[in-house]
């Protein structure tokens, strides 16, 4: 759901810098929180930092100005599910590290953006983009026809791919906006669990999260004041 114009590749060098420094952090961040059981640092990474910061800079340049509801840079978001899948990978050894990720940070720049799936091919391979394409939701579907869809796709993927799409709704599964009536929030509350019957089986630690987030998230409308 684009919130503005796609700012595309054209700054060049300098106005990748920014990005660049955001994306070390959020890694630099991710190998000091790594403990071992013996309380030791633990540094070892199932995924590429180069890859990451390739994915991380594309999905930067390409969400642009747009935003959150709540009013961040888009890019926080993605930040936001990437996280959640590094960290389901962490505890499930022997899964795809560097899919997983990259999937997780370009997972939106194809619905929500001016990107190609044939762009993401290019930079990422054809595995990525098949993912991609999965989580992206077909627009010629009604909302509802859309997510089925798009679900019954990703069942098709490996199941890195799965795992996006639930660290995505535990990221959305946030407290809703103010103006949303009960129903609304009904409506968003039963996708999350038709998310979770139909994908839960390829993470149990994701499922188990995207579970905590529903039994809490509320089951009436909001008072505004």
């Amino acid at each position: 759901m684009s919130t503005g114009a796609v700012r595309r590749h054209t700054r060049g060098r300098r106005a990748a810098r920014p990005v660049d420094r955001c994306g070390e952090a959020v890694v630099s961040a991710l190998l000091l929180r790594r403990k071992s059981t013996r309380g030791t640092l633990h540094t070892e990474m199932a995924f590429s930092p180069d890859q990451y910061f390739k994915a991380f800079t594309f999905a930067a340049r390409a969400h642009g100005e747009q935003k959150t509801p709540t009013g961040l840079p888009y890019v926080v978001h993605v930040s936001l599910v990437c996280m959640e899948v590094i960290e389901a990978v962490h505890v499930a050894p022997g899964l795809d590290g560097d899919l997983a990720v990259t999937a997780a940070l370009l997972h939106d720049v194809v619905e929500d953006t001016a990107t190609s799936l044939e762009g993401i091919e290019a930079e990422f391979g054809p595995r990525v983009a098949a993912g991609v394409s999965a989580l992206t939701k077909d627009a010629a579907l009604d909302k509802q026809a859309a997510m089925k869809d798009s679900l019954v796709r990703i069942l098709e993927q490996p199941p890195e791919i799965a795992m996006v799409k639930l660290a995505d709704r535990i990221t959305n599964l946030a407290p809703p906006p103010p103006h949303w009536g009960a129903a609304k929030i009904a409506a968003y509350r039963d996708e999350g669990q038709l998310i979770l019957d139909t994908l839960g089986a390829t993470s149990q630690h994701l499922s188990a999260r995207l579970a905590a987030r529903l039994r809490a998230y509320p089951t009436a409308g909001l008072d505004p004041g």
